[in-house]
């Protein structure tokens, strides 16, 4: 399903309205047996103004490379269909001029316009070198609460 054209002030208030996560002891999954073997969760969020305006926070880490990671968020769309807004990676693999430095995918106007991935374009990091680290970026980018009652003890900021 195509993901229509959101302009950059609508994705600017998607990152900017305030969240709040409604599972927050979402449990690792492991996917061993597929190629590349990961584990996976998935937090569920809604807006803080309008609770039908709905989020994915989700994590993926490689089972045997700690620099192939991925935290990311998504808003969840009227249609169901996902955009995602931002994905938080590791150092694990080269995007166009950026040689394995952990790097920030985010959603822009532009990529959307060109036909590809709203969140195409990246620029590289050195806020995090984790997956918990890159979740807790995420977090505060993106207006989530990290409050040790709503997010596991293994959330908490460990860049």
């Amino acid at each position: 399903m195509r993901i229509p054209v959101h302009a950059e002030e609508q994705l600017a208030a998607l990152q900017a309205m305030p969240k709040r996560v409604i599972n927050p002891r979402a449990k690792w999954t492991e996917k061993p047996t597929v190629a590349p073997a990961y584990r996976q969760r998935s937090f569920k969020a809604r807006a803080e103004s309008d609770e039908k305006i709905r989020f994915e926070i989700y994590q993926r880490e490689h089972l045997e490379d700690a620099t192939d990671f991925s935290s990311g968020i998504a808003a969840i769309l009227r249609d169901g269909s996902r955009l995602i807004l931002a994905r938080y990676n590791g150092s694990s693999h080269e995007h166009g001029d950026i040689a394995y430095e952990p790097h920030i995918h985010r959603a822009t106007e532009k990529a959307m316009t060109e036909g590809r991935k709203p969140e195409f374009y990246a620029e590289p990091t050195d806020r995090y070198r984790t997956v918990h680290g890159a979740l807790a970026c995420l977090l505060d980018d993106f207006e989530v609460p990290r409050d040790p009652n709503r997010i596991p003890h293994d959330q908490r900021p460990l860049l």
